[in-house]
């Protein structure tokens, strides 16, 4: 019996030494396995900004609760945003940028090896639908270059206190998050990769502005309640909105596009607009109206610059639109109205009083009729502030038969 509790001490003296060395050894061990990776480049495949072909972005928008991607892809040597029906990618700069910035990217230090601190990184991804947490969410950029191959892609996460330049990371569908050294910051706003400037209009140079306001008759189809005021630079009536509306319209941004139908745009290309089913109901739902007479309407009133080269831009206000994806969350038009505080369809169009500037006004008419533009409502307020004392913004009209196709 002796001899058998001998032995029973034995073992367990031998347990308790192993359990010690396993107390010591461990966190060693699990120390080491996160510092395994540390230095190494996050994409070796990505050697360089010049093989990308197509970048995308997805931001989160924590008051709507739903992912808002942007896509810009390389397409016969131009770039577009395929996520917003191929409008031009015109900041170059951002390309080269949003590229540039993450090659050689690499995995500076470990913050975390664990799920739970995701949110307390920011580096949830937002396409993740299984987490429910509206913050705490990063922003995902893909890189992909020739033939869709994967040049790179990770989640940039919250600023790294006390480390100027420095950002949490992590890659799609891993748990550990990085410290890295990037100036990378894509945007997903759409206004953030066209040009800033659409009508490329100097403040100085507007030689006259008009602003037309009306509404629409209902029974009859015809206009009601016109007002009209002209405004010049350096006379009595170019007042303080006058000068409010030139500096709006001399740097006026788009903050979205939408694409005119095929027909309706070859039509304005050779300026002959003839009625179709396609074409009314595409102006209609965006707040434009062909009269009988074929004059074109737009339910918020409209503005005409002239400038000193003799170039002569229309501008037509229509319906309030999300600067969202139309139907991109399933809105319905009340919420889109809603989220975009009073965002405004746009319709350009553009004419030459001066011989020598005919054909440029034809390229730019040409580039305007392939697009619905929609700007900021604080942009159009400013605008129609100009407009004559004692006008309003009509409300949309109600369709009449002298408004069928």
């Amino acid at each position: 019996m002796r001899n058998q509790w001998a032995v029973t001490g034995a073992f367990l003296a031998a347990a308790a030494l192993l359990a010690a060395v396993a107390a010591r050894v461990q966190p060693e061990t699990y120390e080491a396995a996160i510092f395994s990776d540390q230095g190494e480049d996050l994409f070796p495949a990505l050697t360089g900004a010049g093989a990308v072909q197509s970048i995308e972005v997805v931001d989160y928008d924590a008051g709507q609760a739903v992912a808002r991607p942007l896509k810009v892809e390389l397409r016969k040597g131009r770039w577009v945003l395929a996520s917003h029906g191929d409008y031009p990618a015109e900041a170059r700069d951002r390309l080269a940028q949003t590229a540039g910035a993450l090659v050689g990217l690499k995995k500076d230090a470990v913050a975390s090896d664990r799920w739970e601190d995701q949110a307390r990184y920011g580096v949830i991804d937002p396409l993740d639908q299984k987490n429910p947490s509206l913050t705490g969410r990063g922003k995902r950029v893909t890189l992909l270059g020739g033939h869709g191959a994967k040049l790179a892609e990770i989640v940039l996460g919250s600023a790294v206190p006390n480390r100027a330049g420095y950002r949490y990371a992590r890659l799609p569908g891993q748990k550990r998050i990085y410290m890295v050294q990037t100036s990378a910051d894509p945007s997903a706003r759409f206004e953030d990769w066209v040009e800033a400037d659409l009508l490329k209009v100097d403040a100085g140079g507007i030689s006259r502005l008009i602003v037309n306001s009306y509404t629409i008759d209902g029974m009859t189809g015809t206009l009601a309640n016109v007002r009209r005021r002209v405004m010049v630079p350096n006379r009595e009536n170019w007042d303080a909105a006058a000068r409010s509306a030139a500096q709006t319209l001399a740097g006026l941004r788009v903050t979205g596009a939408r694409a005119k139908p095929a027909m309706l745009a070859a039509q304005l290309r050779t300026r002959q607009l003839a009625l179709s089913l396609e074409t009314v109901m595409s102006l209609r739902a965006r707040g434009f109206f062909i009269l009988p007479s074929g004059q074109l309407l737009a339910n918020a009133g409209e503005a005409v610059v002239e400038t000193t080269q003799g170039f002569v831009y229309t501008l037509r206000f229509g319906e309030v639109a999300s600067s969202s994806l139309e139907g991109e969350a399933g809105q319905t038009p009340t919420a889109a109205a809603a989220q975009s505080g009073g965002d405004r369809f746009l319709f350009v169009t553009v004419s030459s009083r001066n011989p020598a500037t005919e054909a440029r006004a034809r390229a730019l008419d040409a580039k305007f009729a392939d697009w619905y533009y929609i700007i900021a409502g604080k942009d159009f307020t400013s605008i129609m502030k100009a407009a004559p004392a004692g006008s309003e913004v009509p409300r949309a009209p109600t369709p009449t038969p002298a408004q069928q196709p």
